[in-house]
């Protein structure tokens, strides 16, 4: 993640902080910390920082001090000493911080005074410390002198208990160096887990010595897929490709983490997402038949069996986990568990029978209950994803709501604590622009004010209910992201928003502020080598709708910049029109627009492309509403002349509907010829989504005349399109939901989704 890269920004950074800066005036500079402190005021003067600066702490800030000392010393040549004379760096306990992890960081001329309760609440101090010196401090650029840094009083401490971020080393295997720049980065954002997600169906990454097939064979994969799994047909590299981590690694990224106050929560996946292990021992499965470790992503059918060889292996497997992990909670998984091995297993079957269960889902239950129980005997709590409160939740298990929030609803309202982790704004795999190029993504769109805007307690929780909710994080799937630079790309700036989500009261939290200091904290990751993904200057575009006219309002989050743009289909330049006031969209149009200093354009192309058909800006109706995760504009977002993206069913254009069968009605005001009807539907059942079989449209209302159209089923976006010259006033689309997911899919047994795009009616 921090690599050698070094920007050409870096000679800028060498003479400005390479020389004394004492004399750089800062009255006026006010701080640009991430994630914003709780309170923070500017006072008068500045502390000068020198290798005459005295460091005083003791035992209980140990951690704390010797992380300063050590980041101030690595190749910057700022030692600091016990020099009595001059001015002081002092850690200092305050038993009154009631929260643990909460700090006062107070710099005057004399003094920096780092006030916690405890060694975490103080190392916080430092980080936010960190983040008001010159960020040449980040890779030993700073070569001597004198530093100064504003005089000013803050008083932190975080929301949240639980500030995450997760990282899969199943699907794609990343190095210890990696891992560590990793939980760098979660230190210096204030964030205290790392969830780290070691067993998958491609890949093994644990050395367990009493398994050594699972390194042996479990770790490697013949081949890896090649492209989307939504490209068809399926093609491979034919390079094998794995690798794990030595027990000797893993004890040293734990030490690593705790002298940040980051707890690693390990992940070993259970009873699905074994398909790994199963090819390492197939008599852990229900067949005991040979199986390769998968090659492509997905759910497979492959799980554990419920009989006492696979408990026996669970346990050995956990109790080795458990000596190089001393987290309270361990994650066991508990999703996309498909049943149907179980359903077709008399081992399973006599289990269910035995056990007076129910179904396949209460042997769930069972078998989640019953690693749960033997956890708790450690003195260890499980956590797993919400599928886990199916058949019934384990008695003491944390759930991690990931779809949608009613998993975290239920959980809370039952006692449970939980952790909100949504796809809809926690899922940092998904696309976070609408560019072209931008990486391949598992699809969805998640920009980076989506995740800003996240609130991790549901509105549905009452007040005593809320308590439960532990946190957030942000999840990093790495299907496509296949190397380091890939997971810094989708991960940056992202997790920005989400230790601010986490960290942040709700009260101090503004968008345009977060922009303007993530574009200072740009400066930083150029500095550390980070390979982020800087959207901050492109341009965001806003449908104004008053009656039957439309405008389109151009938006840029960066201040003190101009939006240029053409309506001519041209790509706008330094001598375009600078954009005032919303643009009247009474025709067909293409926008183009870009984000302009005084020198260049600095952002990337916004095009827009508007087409004016008969039933834009008429009257639509809905049998249902979009689900409120996916409701864009809502109703009226089919029928404003805007396509969706092409690639990214989640942005604001695409209206998703969980399992409902929809009707739509259009009134367009009056008897109009009709050509055509027209629409698009999202089609990528990786992610539970399923283009309808068959539509219907009807004309005036007329229930005897309507027209079944049959959709293909093999292609990301099914198109349908109905040519029929007709006169009518109204138009009746019907939009049947696929259904329940069918085993072996991703999200079995399941409702799908349904999303549709715009109606054009020609």
């Amino acid at each position: 993640m921090y690599n050698n890269r070094l920007p050409l920004v870096l000679i800028f950074i060498c003479i400005v902080f390479g020389c004394d800066t004492s004399s750089v005036p800062l009255d006026h500079v006010t701080p640009n910390i991430v994630p914003v402190p709780l309170k923070q005021k500017v006072t008068e003067g500045q502390f000068v920082m020198s290798s005459k600066t005295g460091l005083r702490y003791n035992e209980d800030f140990k951690v704390s001090a010797q992380f300063l000392e050590s980041y101030l010393k690595n190749g910057n040549q700022m030692e600091l000493n016990e020099n009595e004379g001059g001015n002081v760096i002092s850690f200092e306990k305050d038993e009154r911080i009631a929260n643990q992890e909460g700090y006062r960081l107070i710099v005057s001329p004399e003094e920096i005074k780092i006030i916690a309760s405890t060694d975490q609440g103080a190392f916080y101090g430092v980080q936010t410390l960190r983040q008001l010196l010159p960020v040449s401090f980040e890779k030993g650029i700073y070569k001597g002198g004198e530093v100064a840094v504003k005089c000013v009083n803050i008083e932190d401490e975080p929301q949240f208990v639980y500030r995450g971020m997760h990282l899969d080393v199943g699907r794609h295997f990343f190095s210890t160096a990696f891992i560590k720049e990793y939980i760098d980065a979660l230190a210096m954002l204030k964030m205290n887990t790392f969830h780290w997600h070691l067993t998958e169906d491609q890949g093994w990454r644990v050395e367990i010595k009493k398994y050594p097939k699972l390194n042996e064979i479990a770790a490697y994969r013949k081949e890896t897929l090649i492209g989307h799994y939504n490209d068809q047909p399926h093609q491979f590299d034919g390079k094998r490709y794995g690798g794990f981590y030595t027990q000797d690694e893993i004890k040293d990224i734990v030490k690593y983490a705790y002298n940040r106050n980051v707890t690693i929560i390990p992940e070993i996946e259970m009873p699905g997402h074994s398909q790994a292990a199963i090819a390492a021992y197939p008599e852990l499965g229900c067949t005991d038949e040979p199986v390769e470790v998968a090659t492509k992503w997905g759910v497979f059918e492959e799980i554990y069996c419920t009989k006492e060889e696979t408990f026996a292996f669970v346990e050995d497997v956990l109790d080795e986990v458990l000596t190089l992990f001393p987290s309270k909670y361990i994650h066991i998984g508990g999703d996309e568990a498909p049943k149907t091995r179980w359903k077709n297993c008399s081992d399973c079957q006599r289990r269910i029978k035995e056990e007076d269960l129910k179904d396949e889902h209460e042997l769930q239950s069972y078998f989640i209950s019953r690693v749960e129980k033997y956890l708790n005997a450690k003195g260890r709590q499980i956590i797993g994803w919400d599928e886990i409160l199916e058949g019934g939740l384990a008695p003491n298990a944390t759930v991690m709501s990931w779809r949608g929030t009613k998993g975290a609803v239920a959980a809370a309202k039952e006692k449970h604590n939980v952790i909100n982790t949504t796809t809809s704004h926690c899922y940092f795999d998904y696309y976070q622009s609408t560019n072209e190029g931008e990486p391949t993504a598992i699809g969805g769109f998640l920009p980076l004010e989506k995740v800003y805007g996240f609130n991790p307690i549901p509105e549905e929780l009452n007040e005593e209910e809320q308590q439960y909710v532990l946190g957030a994080q942000g999840n990093v799937w790495t299907e496509y992201m296949s190397t380091e630079d890939n997971v810094e790309y989708m991960v940056y700036p992202r997790i920005m928003a989400m230790s601010e989500v986490v960290w942040s009261k709700g009260e101090n939290k503004d968008y345009d502020d977060f922009v303007s200091r993530v574009e200072k904290f740009n400066e930083r990751l150029d500095v550390l080598g980070v390979n982020y993904a800087n959207h901050i200057y492109e341009v965001g575009g806003e449908l104004h709708t008053e009656g039957a006219k439309q405008s389109f309002a151009l938006k840029t989050v960066t201040k003190d910049k101009d939006i240029r743009y053409t309506t001519d289909g041209s790509d706008p330049n330094m001598f375009s029109k600078i954009y005032k006031e919303p643009i009247v969209m009474n025709k067909s149009m293409v926008i183009k627009a870009a984000v302009f200093n005084a020198e260049k354009q600095l952002g990337g192309l916004f095009k827009q492309e508007f087409n004016n058909h008969k039933a834009v800006g008429k009257r639509l109706t809905l049998n249902v509403q979009p689900n409120k995760t996916y409701s864009g504009s809502g109703g009226k977002g089919l029928i404003n002349g805007i396509n969706g993206s092409n690639a990214r069913f989640g942005d604001k254009e695409w209206l998703g509907f969980w399992g409902d069968d929809l009707e739509i009605k259009i009134d367009l005001g009056e008897e109009t010829e009709i050509n055509s009807v027209e629409t698009r539907f999202y089609n990528a059942n990786g992610q539970w989504v399923y283009a309808p079989k068959t539509i219907e449209v009807l004309f005036d209302d007329n229930e005897g005349d309507f027209n079944s159209l049959a959709l293909k089923d093999n292609e990301l976006i099914v198109k349908a399109k109905l040519e029929k010259i007709a006169k009518s006033r109204y138009i009746t689309i019907r939009v049947p939901n696929y259904g329940t997911i069918p085993d072996g899919s991703q999200g079995a047994g399941s409702k799908a989704w349904t999303f549709i795009d715009e109606i054009i009616i020609n």
